[in-house]
């Protein structure tokens, strides 16, 4: 299996989303939780909100070993 898989970060807030992305595109975990906020937000909330969920449902969970 690939090394570069996008799975939900331990990293978390929420629910591991943001951070797991950010590891998988090799940037801070911050300044992805603020620009999915900003885009959130830019969308009037709603489209944000419903992707973060179905995210968080369909990405993967990073297993401790």
């Amino acid at each position: 299996m690939s090394q570069n898989r996008l799975i939900r970060s331990n990293d978390r807030i929420i629910g591991g989303v943001c951070g797991g992305i950010a590891e998988w595109l090799g940037w801070d975990p911050t300044l992805m939780r603020v620009l999915y906020l900003l885009a959130s937000i830019l969308s009037i909330g709603f489209p944000g909100i419903l992707v973060y969920i179905v995210l968080w449902i369909v990405m993967p969970e990073k297993r401790s070993y």
